[in-house]
């Protein structure tokens, strides 16, 4: 026996709202991937400008590690 759900009046008439939230939830997840790729580029930047100095480095790596690991979480 298989157990299928009965599309009654009730799904027919909230689908337009179940659609649009789950389009909403689309674009949060895409912007949220997006967010996270682009601050882990501006901490690579900003890693690679403070290790120039010898004294910078120690912060500047690794910053520049953690934007690295942030854009490579933000493309899988």
């Amino acid at each position: 026996m298989s157990h299928r759900r009965s599309r009654g009046l009730g799904s027919c008439l909230l689908w337009p709202f179940v659609a649009f939230f789950r389009l909403v939830a689309g674009i949060l997840i895409l912007g949220g991937r997006f967010l996270v790729m682009v601050l882990g580029m501006v901490f690579i930047f900003v890693g690679v400008l403070v290790s120039l100095t010898i004294v910078g480095a120690i912060v500047g790596i690794p910053l520049a590690l953690v934007g690295l690991l942030l854009v490579f979480r933000g493309l899988a």
